[in-house]
């Protein structure tokens, strides 16, 4: 049976004082409660009060993803209104600090706080992951294998968080940092099988690292309870834009590797330690950097490794109907991620509150 290659985006983001600009915790008001009348399972709290996480439906299409993913976007934008609070998409907050965020009161949560201590109360950062239905786990373990190779360059693409504590930390995607502090993160090691996969989980679950497979937070997984390969490398973008064009690039990657896999081709395996050496220059230069070229054993601009990737996919483009949506990743590459806007701003301003106001707005373009 071939995959179904349905698509489902989860985003997370922050809820913002409008006064100070600074992160605000939003339990205690009635954003969650509203927020999962209207739109149901569709919205969830996060280990931070000051997050809010929202996902689609099981799409079939980036278009249908995109009505999904436009609504409730507006639809957050306007309960946190509702409440005195702003919304922010942006993959960490330019100056807040994570000692004073309030963590929520889940059971779930405050065990991983318990298990990981202040690893997980530093952990205060925001992400886009894509899913895509890929319901043959077998399959998933070979298309998990060979995505891997493109996890940086989907990560320097979508960098959206060069500050932290009120530092320009001279990366794209601090993001990345603070999350490789958890155990089981980073681009995984490739499995020969989905048996050599669920060895694996099985020997964590019986030597209690783990009590089931959502603790391994990979920037790439099988999920564990839904048929779907998860794409969890992004930072999360300021426009909604941003986000469908990368949830569309991440589809064709799928639909074109599966491609090859069914004629008994594929994409070349590369290890772990050269991925996560390109994983690096991503989340420091993003864009703006030069990642390896593996085939070529040589240096190469990012902007051009992601013209050459946008070429690789091309010919499932227009059979998936998400031509318009990936074009915009041509945007990103003339004006600059996430990371290099709000860098703009601050080199401009010299505010981090009007890097913050930018971000606000930058949340609001295209609803």
């Amino acid at each position: 049976m071939n995959p179904t290659f349905s698509i489902g985006i989860e985003e997370e983001y922050q809820t913002i004082d409008p006064d100070s600009f600074d992160l605000r915790s939003h339990i205690h008001t009635e954003i969650m409660a509203k927020g999962q009348r209207q739109m149901k399972e569709k919205v969830k709290s996060e280990m931070h009060q000051a997050v809010v996480e929202v996902g689609t439906g099981v799409c079939r299409t980036i278009k249908e993803a995109r009505t999904d993913m436009v609504d409730l976007r507006r639809q957050m934008v306007d309960l946190a209104k509702e409440n005195g609070l702003l919304l922010v998409a942006g993959a960490t907050h330019p100056f807040a600090d994570w000692r004073v965020q309030e963590i929520s009161p889940d059971e779930r949560y405050l065990q991983v706080v318990e298990d990981m201590q202040l690893v997980a109360r530093a952990n205060l950062i925001f992400g886009l992951h894509v899913h895509i239905g890929v319901e043959d786990r077998e399959t998933t373990i070979h298309l998990m294998n060979q995505m891997r190779y493109f996890l940086p360059h989907l990560l320097a693409i979508s960098t959206n968080s060069p500050f932290w504590l009120g530092m320009n930390t001279g990366l794209k995607s601090y993001r990345c940092k603070v999350f490789d502090k958890f155990p089981r993160t980073n681009i995984p090691d490739t499995f020969s099988s989905w048996a050599d996969y669920e060895s694996f989980v099985n020997l964590l679950v019986r030597t209690r690292c783990i009590d089931n497979a959502k603790k391994i937070w990979w920037d790439i997984r099988p999920h564990p309870f839904f048929s779907t390969l998860e794409v969890r490398i992004c930072d999360l973008p300021m426009r909604v834009s941003e986000t469908l064009a990368i949830a569309a690039l991440i589809q064709a990657t799928v639909v074109k590797l599966y491609r090859l896999h069914a004629r008994n081709q594929g994409w070349r395996q590369y290890g772990r330690a050269l991925i996560m050496e390109n994983k690096w220059r991503a989340s420091r230069y993003g864009i703006e950097g030069q990642l390896i070229d593996f085939g070529r054993e040589r240096e190469v601009p990012e902007r051009e490794l992601i013209r050459e990737y946008l070429a690789f996919v091309d010919d499932v483009v227009d059979e998936l109907d998400s031509r318009e949506e990936i074009e915009y990743i041509r945007w990103i590459l003339d004006n600059g991620t996430g990371a290099d806007r709000q860098l703009r701003v601050f080199k401009d301003t010299g505010d981090l509150r009007k890097v913050v106001e930018y971000m606000v707005g930058e949340t609001q373009e295209g609803l």
